[in-house]
């Protein structure tokens, strides 16, 4: 697999490299704020990624699971375990991205172990077969090939010339193109992902079931060697994800929904929904609501 050359749009990676020395002034950040930022995250990420794969527990539902042990009346035993090992995995990526762990073989294959020993048989191991994906036009790699690609993945991590963002794009597509397990795949490449990020100084992502099909179509695009959506695709989780840590730790970039927030402007919430999409304002969608900050509303109405 080659790939044209990587790009990324420029106003959106302006924005992430802003942001994130803005963050990198506030490091290291108190203990008990990062605890609390990552379990929001994390149930964020095991909600949203298990539901990208099919899980039909709801956000609330997985807190629930999560947090109180229980069973959702009426929800799969094999949904709730789901959960349960994606919240464990995302834990255990914390914890060797902290430790500033390189992605190896064992590592990959922990994850996947972590992920989904309790709903397969073979948690860890590799595929022993070939596979086509259902809705797919492209057929996964000769399972006698993949230990030689997942090292040559390794490889190009360490040596390819790439900005992070755009390496964290190459890292997620090309572990789902090897397509290294017989199932699970998604969910450990969101989580490698994550790991290589948070390694690199930047917040976890949170790719989300709202955007299941714009995601598969930039995996799409990537197959045929264009990795540029994938790219954005995740840049604008990035982008977010600074925004929402950012939020916490300053008063000026508290987030704030826009129906408050158009208070500050003289301009309505549609108006200002309208120029969050376009790019023009500052802005955040967190689970489906717009949000921007006073901060990013004052200079928009100064540069407008």
């Amino acid at each position: 697999m080659k790939y044209a050359d990587t790009d990324i749009n420029e106003l959106l990676f302006k924005k992430i490299q802003e942001k994130k020395k803005k963050l990198d002034k506030h490091r290291p950040i108190p203990k008990d704020t990062l605890v609390k930022i990552l379990e929001d995250i994390r149930l964020r990420h095991t909600y949203h990624s298990d539901a990208i794969e099919g899980n039909t527990l709801s956000l609330q539902e997985t807190k629930v699971v999560l947090e109180e042990g229980l069973t959702i009346n009426g929800k799969p035993l094999k949904d709730h375990i789901e959960a349960k090992d994606d919240a464990e995995a995302f834990d255990l990526m914390i914890e060797l991205a902290q430790k500033k762990k390189q992605i190896t073989q064992e590592i990959i294959q922990r994850i996947h172990e972590t992920v989904t020993k309790g709903t397969l048989t073979d948690p860890g191991k590799y595929r022993t077969e070939n596979v086509r994906i259902s809705g797919s036009k492209t057929t996964p790699p000769s399972y006698l090939k993949i230990v030689k690609l997942i090292d040559d993945c390794i490889k190009d991590i360490k040596t390819l010339k790439m900005n992070t963002i755009s390496k964290a794009a190459f890292i997620h597509h090309k572990f789902v193109w090897i397509h290294p397990f017989s199932n699970g795949n998604g969910r450990v490449a969101r989580l490698l992902t994550n790991l290589y990020l948070i390694k690199e100084g930047y917040p976890p992502i949170v790719l989300k079931k709202d955007d299941r099909k714009k995601y598969y179509n930039v995996l799409k695009q990537a197959d045929s060697g264009n990795l540029n959506p994938l790219t954005d695709f995740i840049a604008k989780e990035v982008h977010e994800s600074l925004q929402y840590y950012l939020s916490i730790l300053l008063e000026e970039e508290r987030l704030i929904p826009l129906k408050e927030i158009a208070k500050y402007s003289n301009h309505s919430q549609e108006y200002l929904s309208l120029r969050a999409r376009q790019g023009k304002l500052d802005a955040v969608k967190i689970e489906n609501i717009w949000y921007s900050s006073k901060r990013a509303i004052k200079e928009y109405m100064k540069n407008k």
